[in-house]
């Protein structure tokens, strides 16, 4: 099969096209043949050294999520059948025609989507699922702040929020994009490079919180949480380290957490499928949320996508056609 590999740690120049063999797979796998990977910004660490794969997944081929056809089923898979259409998160390897992947990872391609448009769905969905509603409890009437409003996450967590009737606002670093994610239901969206988001809201404040850049807003961040607020960090793009007051925290009762997708084990991620699949996937079905899609690249020119992911000059997924 044909694979983008990551032939040395260093910029998008090092992604190449190469022969690999079809994967292997366990009992309890399917084998999809892709017809559409999405970037994210995790394999961008990862080619550039700074992020590796967990065990059992290959270590120079990246990719998070895919959409296609299975091809072939383990003697233990009891749901899916060779021809379904399948999206699947993944903990690596989707940048390929064929990937491996525990069933329980996988989820239907919604009637009608595209394999592009289901294949942008399993990463940013998992991940605000888990970090927004798991983690961070949001309910409905409830108040929450996004940061990196106009990325994949962001696009997807203004969505799904807005669908289970919270408030939404975002950050975002143009006019252009702010405006973006006010078209998708931010009642506002805050230009860092010219606005005060916490200065914005102090008069409102959030009940929950998701962070992706850590930082200068991790205080920021603190002081808008309402009475029993929850700071979820996906990421730290700014830095991971920030102060606060412990008294401040236990006084309002505040909760700070946060979580990494990737290591978790095979039974997290089939449980988090199925929870999503109950309560996302309906939305799709009513065309309450879709993914925002800015520009898809064929499997051959990955090193512009992650070339165009690094510029951030996009709005929403960038994806890969296989």
């Amino acid at each position: 099969m044909k694979a983008i590999i990551i032939s040395r740690p260093g910029g998008p120049e090092v992604l190449e096209i190469a022969e690999r063999q079809v994967p292997g797979f366990t009992p309890q796998d399917v084998l999809i043949r892709v017809k559409a990977a999405g970037i994210n910004r995790p394999d961008i660490f990862q080619r550039k050294g700074n992020y590796p794969p967990p065990e059992g997944v290959p270590k120079d081929i990246p990719g998070l999520e895919v959409a296609g056809i299975i091809e072939k089923c383990g003697s233990e898979v009891r749901r899916w059948h060779v021809g379904d259409e399948v999206c699947a998160l993944l903990g690596g390897g989707g940048y390929a025609e064929f990937v491996a992947v525990p069933e329980g990872q996988c989820l239907p391609v919604p009637q009608g989507w595209s394999y592009e448009e289901a294949s942008a769905l399993p990463e940013t969905v998992f991940t605000v699922w888990h970090n927004v509603f798991q983690k961070g409890q949001l309910a409905e009437g409830e108040t929450l702040l996004i940061h990196g409003g106009s990325s994949g996450i962001g696009t997807t967590a203004i969505q799904i929020a807005r669908a289970f009737g919270a408030r939404v606002f975002a950050t975002a670093g143009t006019d252009y994009k702010c405006l973006k994610c006010e078209g998708l239901g931010a009642e506002k969206c805050f230009n860092y490079n010219r606005e005060d988001f916490a200065e914005g809201l102090k008069d409102t404040g959030a009940d929950v919180i998701l962070d992706m850049i850590g930082g200068t807003y991790i205080s920021k961040n603190i002081s808008l949480l309402k009475a029993g607020g929850r700071l979820v960090f996906i990421n730290a793009m700014k830095g991971g380290k920030g102060e606060f007051d412990a008294l401040d925290i236990m006084q309002r009762r505040l909760t700070i957490t946060g979580s990494t997708l990737r290591s978790r084990d095979t039974a997290f991620k089939a449980s988090l499928a199925a929870d999503i699949e109950k309560n996302v996937w309906p939305l799709l079905y009513e065309g309450k949320m879709r993914p925002v899609i800015f520009k898809t690249f064929p499997l051959s020119e990955a090193a512009d996508a992650h070339t165009l992911m690094e510029s951030s000059t996009h709005t929403g997924k960038i994806m890969l056609s296989v």
